[in-house]
């Protein structure tokens, strides 16, 4: 199964490049503030706790067992290409690195009726993804599009090409509350969903320090300033992870891709110091709505492998940096 990430930080990539327009450095600073990966740098370790599992392979039941630990460490880093004179045109290079590492617990195979241990599982992810920004106006309300291409991969080899193609535009902008609409379409055939629509409202309510956060279909979150230069925020967001994975065997050989949806709940505080850092904390219950392997490049409905665990305790810490 393939789903694309959720991170739609690609919509909008091309605004780091922006540093020295106006009107593009609040758009930027708008989306660095909400996505950290979209920022000059940003590094996240993430642990999550005990999980039993059930596992399919092509649709016959196959093993249970309990993941011990996960760990997944993400790094990141938006570099600018060019700006245009009219500072309505951007491009800009991202990097993604992610390592991935599963601690098993007894593991249960029904075909032989037996009990084995596993060693752990190690997995590398690489993507490199170039972006293009073009700053447009439509019935006098501002446009952003945005295309961009990625290439991915392990340690291994060159996977996959993908490109996304966005269109956003801001419907309302005033001091307290601002919305707009969109959508984004996937050129990509194994994409679950090829084409979805955006939505995004944030509000800030009167004689309150508390906002509310949304971005449809990716998160809702409440949020308020606590201390002079800290954040604090409870809410839910969806998010997507993907590995290549490389079997050799009797029923499976060659290269396949995790495709996992999760969704977590839980409370997060963000701290800016040093005028371009800022160290994130978050923790809560991760949900994972599911996870199925593909053949590399095969549509999602053609899934080989699907997984069903249980929910799970997670912990986050990132430091990201901002150039801009």
């Amino acid at each position: 199964m393939r789903i694309q990430k959720i991170y739609y930080f690609l919509l909008f990539s091309g605004l780091t490049a922006a540093a020295q327009d106006n009107g593009a450095r609040r758009a930027g600073r708008a989306i660095t503030d909400k996505f950290p990966l979209t920022r000059t740098f940003d590094v996240q370790y993430e642990s999550m706790g005990t999980s039993d599992y059930d596992t399919k392979v092509m649709g016959e039941d196959f093993e249970k067992a309990t993941v011990k630990s996960h760990s997944r460490l993400k790094i990141a880093t938006n570099i600018p290409l060019y700006k245009s004179e009219s500072q309505r045109f951007f491009l800009t290079n991202t990097l993604r690195y992610k390592y991935e590492n599963y601690h098993f617990g007894e593991v249960y195979n029904y075909l032989s009726s037996a009990s084995t241990t596993r060693a752990d599982q190690n997995y590398h992810y690489l993507a490199e993804s170039v972006s293009a920004t073009y700053f447009f106006s439509l019935f006098r309300k501002p446009i952003i599009y945005n295309a961009s291409i990625t290439v991915d991969g392990n340690d291994k080899n060159i996977q996959r090409v993908k490109g996304l193609i966005t269109a956003t535009m801001v419907l309302k902008k005033t001091e307290n509350t601002t919305m707009t609409i969109g959508g984004v379409a996937m050129l990509d055939p194994s994409s679950i969903i090829p084409f979805t629509p955006i939505f995004t409202y944030e509000h800030k309510f009167e004689r309150s320090p508390w906002k509310i956060d949304i971005i449809l279909p990716q998160r809702i979150k409440m949020q308020r300033q606590l201390f002079e230069n800290g954040r604090l925020s409870f809410g839910t967001e969806l998010n997507s992870e993907n590995f290549y994975i490389t079997f050799d065997n009797q029923k499976l050989n060659g290269v396949y891709e995790l495709n996992q949806l999760e969704l977590k709940t839980g409370i997060m505080y963000e701290y800016n110091f040093a005028k371009n850092f800022v160290a994130t904390l978050k923790g809560g219950l991760n949900n994972i709505i599911t996870s199925r392997i593909t053949q590399k490049g095969e549509k999602t409905n053609n899934y080989i492998i699907e997984n069903k665990q249980d929910a799970q305790l997670y912990f986050n810490a990132g430091l990201s940096y901002n150039l801009f």
